[in-house]
């Protein structure tokens, strides 16, 4: 009798099948405790349901939100620590859902790379689902994408999908006028935009990222690796307070871009730099790169990673409800008639 022939796998071919099953397994503990009301199924469907009558809505408006973690991912990959990552994608993704009104309910992820490490991908979905429950979405699916020749050894990337829900006439931006105070809240370091600027600037100063940091204790690298800050829960806190106008989620473009797309045509806003201090890690930056002040204000945060747009006779009262929720809260100025953002005082 002929031995049969064992032919060419997929696995010659640089895919592990048994290695992305492996991986599901490992993280269906860490999908599961995301789970929310409205949850119907968990991972290794086709698909993933969801019940928006169980999640409590009667009349819903859907919202969506798709985003990635940039060259932040270059600085992990390179320093092996990648499991902040995942709270950046969630971060990216629902704090740009909340500026809608928008109360996230579900994500998914992309994962892809050119050979699939268990451990490593697990890392990062391990992070997701911590920023998932951080923000009250639930982690119900995505894909591991393993793509030989596509990536170098070791090389990844994120995308990330959340989908929220509203109750119809309730969205953002809505009734923003001239005189409502615009309210600032902390960043907690660069987040995830500028980083191609921000791998510059570190090049420029001569340091690698297992250096002292000029700023803080512990690396550079882990320093800039920071995860994005969640400001979901806190934000709907406030919408709920009554109030609140339009929130803005200071990314790419920083305050200079971000700011006026929450505000009607014919209105601006006028910000008092010197209403909170430029961070150290902001500092070392812009002095490693002699950046001009416009420069920064149009690239980073600056320390301030979402705006509100508030009442003036409310401002007051969602100070205390933001800062009881743990949030630094700095009064930045107000909107006014005309155009754009215009800057007061210094960036320091």
């Amino acid at each position: 009798m002929t031995d049969p022939k064992s032919g060419i796998t997929y696995a010659d071919a640089g895919v592990d099948i048994d290695a992305g099953n492996a991986l599901v397994e490992r993280i269906k503990p860490a999908a599961k405790r995301t789970a929310r009301p409205g949850v119907m199924s968990g991972l290794g469907g086709f698909g993933a349901l969801f019940d928006l009558k169980a999640a409590g809505y009667d009349d819903p408006v859907l919202v969506a939100a798709t985003d990635g973690v940039g060259t932040k991912l270059r600085i992990a990959i390179d320093t092996g620590h990648v499991s902040g990552v995942g709270v950046d994608l969630v971060a990216m993704c629902v704090n740009d859902l909340v500026c809608q009104g928008a109360e996230p309910l579900f994500f998914l992820d992309y994962f892809a790379t050119g050979k699939l490490d268990t451990d490593t991908a697990a890392q990062v979905i391990e992070g997701i689902a911590d920023g998932c429950a951080q923000s009250g979405c639930a982690l119900i699916g995505g894909e591991t994408a393993e793509m030989p020749g596509m990536y170098e050894a070791g090389d990844f990337d994120l995308a990330g999908f959340a989908v929220g829900a509203m109750e119809r006439g309730a969205a953002l931006p809505d009734g923003v006028v001239a005189g409502d105070v615009l309210l600032g809240l902390a960043s907690n370091g660069v987040h995830s935009n500028g980083y191609s600027l921000v791998r510059k600037l570190v090049e420029v100063s001569g340091l690698g990222w297992d250096a002292d940091c000029p700023w803080d204790d512990g690396t550079l690298g882990a320093a800039l690796l920071t995860p994005t800050r969640l400001y979901v829960k806190q934000a709907l806190e406030a919408v709920r307070a009554g109030g609140v106008h339009a929130l803005a989620h200071i990314t790419g473009g920083g305050l200079t871009e971000n700011l006026p797309r929450v505000l009607p045509d014919g209105l601006g806003a006028e910000i008092f730099l010197d209403s909170w201090t430029l961070p150290p890690a902001f500092e070392w930056l812009m002095d490693t790169g002699e950046m001009a002040e416009a420069e920064m204000l149009k690239t980073f945060n600056c320390g301030i990673g979402m705006i509100l747009s508030v009442s003036a006779d409310r401002a007051g009262h969602l100070v205390e409800l933001l800062a009881e929720a743990g949030e630094e809260v700095f009064a930045l100025g107000h909107v006014v008639e005309g155009t754009g953002v215009r800057y007061a005082g210094a960036l320091r």
